[in-house]
Parts: C-alpha cells; structure tokens; sequence
C-alpha cells in the first residue's frame, strides 16, 4: 500500500529527530523538518509527484531529499532511518539530557556500560560501574549518583519555547483524556515544569497507557496515581490521576506556580477548579495571573476573540511564504477585518527587503487583493528598519504613503543603553510611525533583552501616541508580560501581532494574546481589538 502524505512526513521527522540526538550538522534535520512541513500542506500525492518527477517543484525539496522520498515511494522504508533506530536509544538520550549530557556523550555512554535502558543504567550506577566509563571520575560519578536520587521534580537544563511546550503538553493530554498543566497551562513565555493531570477512579490503566506514549522515551519515577516520564528532548513530564472528587484541587495544584498554590494551601476537594475556589472564598483566578500569591479580583482579561485583526505580517516580496492575497485570503478565514502587510526593508540585510519601488509596486498588489477581498481589508504597512542615528530605512514620502509603518531594531541590540534608547526613540518621534516592533530585541534562549530605556520608551510613546508590540513569534513574545503590565500601568496602548512568516504564522495571536494576558491586558488597552475606522 502507498505511503500516504502525513506517513512520508513522519518518516522524515522521525529522520530528523534522530540525527539531533546523534549530533549532526543542524542544517540536514532542519532540511528535513522544512521538507516534511511542505508534504503535510500539500494536496497532491507525494508518491505520484516522486513518480512523475515533479516533487522538486515543491519549495524546500532538492535533490538529496528527492532521493530519500524515492526510497520511501519504492520500498517503503529508509534504510538511513532503520540503522539509527538500531544504533541509537532514544530512551537513555532522553535521561542523559535530564542529567545534563548531550546525545553522543550519552551514546558513549550506554556503549562502555552495555545499556540501552534506563533501568540497565539505573543498575550500572548503583553497581558502582559509572566510573569505568572513560571520561567520569569520582566527582561526575557522585554528581550523578546524586541526580538519580534526588527526591525534587526534575526539570530540563533549558526551558521550551512556548509553542512547543503547549503542543507537546496537549498531545499528551489528549492521548490519555486528561487536562493540561503546570507551566505550559499558565502560557509562560519558557515552560519547565509539565504537568497533565486526568480523572479516574482507576489510575493504573491511564499511567499504563502515559508509559506507551511515543513522546515518552523513559519513566524516571512512578507511584500509584501519579508517573513522571522523560521526552527524548530531556523534557519531564508529570502526569497525575487524581480521583474524580479531587480532579478540580490537583488541577489547580499542578497548574502553579509554587508561589501561587502555596499562598492558597490547604486546598479543599472540588471536581473543579471553580467548586475550589468558592470553597476557599476568594474568586476564580486565569491560570495566566497564577504567579505571584493573589486573592483579588481578577480584570476581564483580553481573549483572542476580541482581536479584530493582525498589524504584523510577512509575505514574499520579503522573507515571507505566502502572497499579499494567501495571507488576507486565510486572516479573513479567521474572522478579521484587516490585515497589515508589514515586509522588511533593505537595512535587514539577513533577508529580502524592500526598497522605495518595491513598496510602490506591492502597494498595486494589495489594492488588487482587496478588489477580491472586500469588505475586509489588507492595509500598506512596512517594518521600518531604524538606522543607528534614528531615521528609517525608508524616504518620508513612501512612509507618509502608508497606513501601518512599524518601526524595528534588528542590528546594533547590544548597544550601550543610552545608545539604543536614543536610536529608538528618536524613530518613534518620526510623524509616520505607528507601532515599534518587538522592543526589547530578545531571542529567548539566545540572546538576552537589549539594555533599551523602557520607562524612556513609554514616556515618548504617550506623547506621541505611538503603540508597542507584543511579539507572538514564540522565540520572541516581546514586550513580554512584565513589561506590558508596565506599558498598561503607564497607559500605553499595546498591539498584539503575529510576525507571521506564513498562513500557518497566523496562529502565533494566541501566544501574543496569551502574553498580554499574562500582564493583565484587557481588551481595552490592545490597539487591534478596534475597528478599522479607528486606525486609519
């Protein structure tokens, strides 16, 4: 039988996966993932367009992925994909990362010691064994030793971005008919601490089927209603079964913070996180809100259902995937009014951008789009670079001819603060700016918050009526949530925007939203909640 489309895709994946753990050059597992994405949304037969010769005609497939998707067509197998699957244990990768080494040490491990197991590992160090491995001497072998034992919930040495974290977290709990948790639940911008919490009278049956999960490599700790199971990513992952009576107390226990459930302990049983929170007298609080100790009212937070369009989009004429008219076409698919085509300029450098021609000619594009697409409307915008001394990548009379102009620091995010908050305020003076872009130049993970003024920022942005943006690419979610309560308590009004790169970028407003949420946004401070008559 002929592979299907999403079959193909997975065998990729899975490819990929594998030369990660084995420590391959990161451009082959990301060729794959790119090629795999482009199967999953394309509705031609992959084996047909291999069998025709015309799979090259999709973006992202050259020749070397051409060749193993003729393998997969032929014989249904790679043969690449069977011999890491015999060389590589998933399992032990998955424990080492938790224990703080990487795929290959972990390779080397399980090969001096003859395991493949987290169980054979488990006996090999409580055998004393460890320190005939080349490489661990006393004190690593203590280290670990102490790592096995340790009573505390792990966590993973980095924590996963947010978008990944609540796609892991919900898959888990959709296989097992549970409810999400811990970190990913409150929508924190990096989750480390994963929880999914399920109701059964029986709990055996449920950690049974936890422990047969694709996603779970090895099952570090076990007790009678609750397992706490390792990904290969070194990601753990804790799931409880809590009777029905108590599913409400443990879901608002595994939800977190530890600050927030502390504050509130002893928990009274409730079958749900509302019958627990009337029993304690205080009022039901947004599992985004539940950090710090609070009793309070909570405000009508903002929900992704206000949002009336999106002010920070992508397409091709840039570093985008999608045409001005795929990117409305699917924004008004979401039930909004408006989108803003906001591609780069050329001062990006590290992608396509435009020039003042080019933004003239994809200004003739959007009208045609909007013929097609009326009443709903693709508004001319830019994201502006700010040159070093503050101006714009762009001449004011091309500025003056938009309706969206956000203004972006790309290069320079290590300047000295005084520097940065010079170059970003004087943009945001510039009469044709609307919006500055993602603030704080952050790249979770890998590059820490420029050393920008922000109470400086805001002062500029109330006197001239210019909006900040909260980010909803998961590596950025910028401003991030301290900083929009700050914005709000300053009274400065807020965009919430995707940045998306392509169709499927359109969803990226939920962790915008979620992100505003986090710092007590309501629907009146986000500037996208409005009709189109109050923007242009």
């Amino acid at each position: 039988m002929a592979l299907t489309n999403a079959e193909i895709a997975d065998r990729l994946e899975s490819l990929a996966g594998l030369l990660d753990i084995t420590g391959s050059s990161p451009y082959a597992p990301r060729a794959y993932r790119r090629a795999a994405e482009t199967i999953r949304e394309t509705p031609a037969s992959i084996p047909e367009l291999v069998r025709t010769g015309r799979v090259r005609d999709l973006r992202g497939i050259g020749p070397g992925i051409e060749a193993r998707l003729r393998e997969l067509v032929e014989t249904g197998r790679l043969a690449e994909l069977d011999a890491l699957e015999g060389e590589v244990s998933p399992e032990l990768v998955g424990l080492g990362r938790l224990l703080g080494f990487g795929p290959q040490r972990a390779a080397e491990i399980g090969r001096a010691l003859g395991v493949r197991t987290v169980d054979e590992f488990r006996t090999a160090a409580a055998e004393g064994r460890l320190g005939q491995v080349p490489g661990i001497g006393p004190k690593t072998e203590a280290k670990l030793l102490a790592a096995l034992e340790r009573g505390e919930r792990p966590r993973p040495r980095r924590g996963l971005l947010l978008n990944r974290a609540v796609a892991l977290s919900e898959d888990i709990a959709a296989a097992i008919g549970g409810e999400i948790a811990g970190d990913p639940r409150r929508w924190r911008d990096s989750s480390e601490v994963f929880a999914v919490v399920c109701s059964a009278s029986k709990s055996a049956p449920v950690l049974d089927q936890f422990e047969q999960l694709p996603q779970i490599v090895s099952i570090v700790e076990r007790a009678k209603r609750r397992a706490i199971g390792v990904t290969v990513e070194g990601v753990p992952v804790e799931v409880v079964v809590a009777e029905p009576r108590r599913f409400g107390t443990e879901l608002l226990r595994a939800t977190g913070s530890a600050e927030y459930v502390e504050a509130l302990e002893p928990l009274p049983d409730g079958p749900d996180e509302e019958s627990v929170y009337r029993a304690l007298g205080v009022p039901f609080c947004p599992p985004e809100l539940r950090e710090a100790p609070f009793r309070g009212e909570p405000p009508d937070l903002v929900s992704l259902s206000d949002v009336r369009g999106d002010l920070h989009v992508h397409t091709d004429w840039s570093d985008g995937r999608a045409t001005v008219l795929e990117m409305g076409d699917a924004a008004r698919g979401l039930g909004y009014d408006y989108l803003a085509i906001c591609d780069h300029t050329r001062n990006v450098r590290v992608v396509p951008g435009l020039d003042a021609d080019d933004v003239r000619r994809q200004g003739e594009e959007i009208a045609a789009a909007n013929e097609l697409l009326a009443p709903f409307r693709i508004l001319r915008g830019i994201e502006c670079d700010i040159l070093p001394d503050g101006s714009l990548d762009l001449p004011d009379d091309v500025l003056n001819e938009l309706e969206w102009v956000q203004a972006s620091v790309h290069a320079g995010q290590r300047a000295p603060r005084d520097e940065i908050t010079k170059r970003t305020v004087e943009a945001m003076r510039h009469p044709a700016v609307r919006c500055l872009s993602h603030p704080t130049g952050r790249m979770i993970n890998h590059r820490p918050e420029n050393a920008v003024d922000l109470e400086r920022v805001f002062e500029v942005a109330l006197e001239t009526g210019v909006a900040v943006e909260v980010n909803g690419l998961a590596p950025r979610l910028d401003l991030r949530d301290v900083h929009v309560r700050s914005a709000i308590e300053a009274g400065v009004p807020v965009v919430c925007s995707t940045d998306a790169h392509s169709v499927d970028g359109l969803g990226n407003m939920q962790l915008a939203i979620a992100t505003a949420r986090r710092g007590w946004a309501t629907a009146a401070n986000i500037v996208n909640t409005r009709a189109l008559s109050e923007l242009v």
